[in-house]
């Protein structure tokens, strides 16, 4: 059998091309099984996943739950909010005191970037990052990737385009990363104060005006603006935002091609995109949130099966 070439997935940068060929081959077979009528396969019924979330979270949370119940894993899921965290414990000794009952497998989810690099350095369980900070979300990036394969039916010679706040966003750098790692041309939109200041260096190219970006792409990435990350006002306002780099029903209609609408989620309405940019037929928001389920069931079964 293939297997990974990694023991944790702590973000796209540690991974191989291989690696994410590999994913998807096993993302496909997984997509067959959720459609069935039974949606459960036997596959990790002695693995034990542990799901802690310092950072709130609805979909990515959701969607790695389901997975592991997919694949009849046991699974605990532990909120910071609640927890000992809250009375000074430290990171290693909360999650020591989760794998002291056994669990094979952390999934993470931490405000500080390095937190699941630093955890899979100092406990002995299979890491999933589920976002550190800004630093990286690889299974979105993984599913993202998955969701233009699937649409597009390869990701090699595509032309991608992030479009919002770059600066606090961890969906960008991973997706960056795989994509470019997948042979896609990858440029940049937004406004300069929310633009990291050596985006260049990661071979991306970064364009100010939106038209032109959507008039270049073949997939546009529409990302929100992180409010929760924003210690004080990068942009004028929400409004001035949405005039500039906002896409709209009209926008999308009026280019010469048309192209395919993508969003991490949770969706700004009428921020990043409108409703009927969000629900149109060239948006594949939906799907993203489908597959998401397929490739995280992949990451999870490759890295269990890992496990001695």
């Amino acid at each position: 059998m293939k297997e990974l070439s990694v023991n944790h997935l702590l973000g796209i940068k540690y991974i191989t091309k291989n690696d994410i060929d590999l994913i998807f081959e096993t993302a496909d077979h997984f997509k067959e099984v959720i459609n069935r009528p039974i949606k459960k396969v036997p596959s990790l019924r002695d693995i034990t996943i542990a799901n802690i979330f310092f950072e709130n979270s609805t979909r990515t949370k959701l969607s790695f739950e389901l997975a592991q119940k997919r694949l009849s894993a046991d699974v605990i899921s532990f909120s910071a909010a609640q927890s000992s965290v809250k009375k000074g414990e430290t990171l290693i000794d909360t999650v020591n005191n989760i794998l002291s009952m056994k669990v094979d497998m952390v999934v993470m989810r931490h405000s500080n970037p390095g937190a699941a690099y630093f955890l899979s350095k100092n406990v002995n369980a299979s890491i999933v990052n589920a976002g550190d900070g800004a630093h990286e979300h690889p299974t979105q990036a993984l599913l993202d990737s998955y969701s233009i394969r699937e649409k597009l039916g390869e990701v090699a010679g595509k032309k991608v385009v992030i479009v919002g706040d770059i600066l606090h966003s961890r969906v960008a750098l991973s997706n960056i990363f795989a994509l470019q790692m997948q042979g896609a041309e990858v440029r940049v939109c937004g406004p300069k104060t929310l633009m990291p200041k050596h985006i260049e260096s990661l071979g991306v190219k970064v364009e100010s005006n939106l038209r032109k970006a959507l008039e270049w792409c073949d997939v546009a990435n529409m990302l929100r603006v992180q409010n929760e990350r924003l210690d004080f006002s990068y942009f004028p306002s929400a409004r001035e935002y949405s005039q500039q780099f906002g896409l709209d029903k009209e926008l999308l209609d009026s280019l010469s091609k048309e192209i395919v609408v993508m969003h991490p989620g949770p969706i700004n309405r009428g921020v990043e995109i409108t409703s009927d940019v969000a629900d149109s037929k060239q948006s594949i928001i939906l799907d993203q949130v489908e597959n998401g389920v397929a490739v995280r069931m992949a990451v999870i079964y490759l890295l269990a099966s890992k496990i001695k």
